[in-house]
């Protein structure tokens, strides 16, 4: 079993680096017992049953959301720095909303998913991989790819300093602009660029 995991791994990190919809591939494994039943995988195939607010995401659950993002992410891989860990970043950016979805008060939250997508992006890579660089690339793009929300909109979860030694800021602001336009909704792309280029100039200035 533990051969076909790997092997499967190298097929996903195939399609995230060369398709221009890798959401066709992983509508095409979906469904697979690999894929729906195999640790670490089920990080990804449970993602289906997640809700999400349906002011914010009308596309629906964080699966179809995931999808969004990622083909977003596919059509600027060209303009990362680091092409392999953005696009595993894109994949695995919202995995922490399944351990941190809740109904509050009526509305769907999932306070806190980026650190907790931080630790299973890790416990994910881990299985397939021994390249510590490339593991911590990645979590950390998970770990702080909601900071273009929070610096934008002068929240306190914002961390500027901390995200700064960690990560390249124009890396999480791509991430970013990816993740506001994976949703199913009228979007004004110019704004959204508006706002991620805004983003890395505040903390560049910073």
């Amino acid at each position: 079993m533990q051969n076909g995991k790997q092997a499967l791994f190298g097929e996903i990190d195939e399609h995230l680096l060369h398709d221009d919809r890798p959401s066709e591939y992983f509508e095409q494994i979906l469904t697979t017992k690999l894929f729906t039943e195999q640790y670490p995988f089920t990080f990804l195939s449970r993602l289906q049953k997640i809700g999400q607010s349906p002011r914010h995401h009308p596309e629906g659950n964080v699966w179809n959301h995931t999808m969004l993002v990622l083909d977003n992410a596919a059509q600027v891989r060209g303009r990362s720095g680091d092409a392999r860990s953005f696009m595993w970043a894109a994949l695995l950016h919202d995995i922490g909303k399944a351990a941190t979805t809740r109904l509050r008060n009526g509305r769907i939250t999932s306070y806190d998913h980026d650190k907790e997508g931080e630790k299973l992006a890790r416990a994910f890579l881990e299985c397939f991989t021994k390249d510590q660089d490339f593991i911590l690339r990645v979590s950390r793009l998970v770990r702080w790819h909601m900071q273009i929300l929070f610096i934008t909109n002068k929240l306190p979860f914002a961390d500027i300093k901390a995200m700064k030694r960690q990560v390249n800021v124009k890396e999480v602001g791509l991430l970013g602009l990816c993740d506001r336009l994976g949703r199913k909704m009228e979007q004004d792309i110019q704004k959204e660029i508006e706002i991620m280029e805004n983003f890395v100039k505040i903390c560049e200035n910073e």
